[in-house]
């Protein structure tokens, strides 16, 4: 006898759209050159990359880092085992999780978190179990013009 949850859980692997940090990155380096080029009438070239990677390659790395371990986008540079983690290892947390997550994409940091967590009165021990299955600090992915 099959069982259909496993079915399903195939079947959304198989339609599963596989993106590239590098490439999706690319892209939006290109917008930001483009909208800084056009606010000054002239190209700023290969500058103002560098300038985005500055200034928003890690933000944007945690996020992206985030959508996989949520299991929400699939990128194939990260570890394909960590598709998806969070809700295996959590699933009696969703709530919770999608809320470390916002704060995370909003730049908050782990301290942060636990701070945001004590001023709810939530139970911290849950909150400080996903932090440290996020381990977001050791989670890195360098971008070629990254310093």
């Amino acid at each position: 006898m099959t069982n259909t949850s496993n079915i399903k859980e195939e079947s959304n692997r198989d339609n599963l759209v596989k993106s590239s940090v590098f490439i999706d990155s690319e892209q939006e380096a290109e917008r930001h050159k483009w909208i800084e080029s056009e606010k000054i009438g002239s190209d700023l070239g290969e500058g103002a990359i560098k300038q985005w990677v500055k200034t928003h390659w890690w933000g944007y790395l945690r996020a992206r880092w985030l959508e996989h371990l949520q299991g929400t986008r699939f990128w194939v540079e990260l570890d394909r085992g960590d598709f998806g983690l969070l809700h295996r290892l959590f699933e009696q947390h969703g709530e919770l999780l999608d809320r470390i997550a916002d704060r995370l994409k909003a730049g908050q940091e782990n301290l942060d978190i636990i701070n945001w967590a004590r001023d709810f009165n939530l139970d911290v021990g849950p909150v400080i179990e996903v932090l440290e299955a996020l381990d977001m600090n050791s989670r890195r992915l360098s971008h070629r013009f990254d310093p």
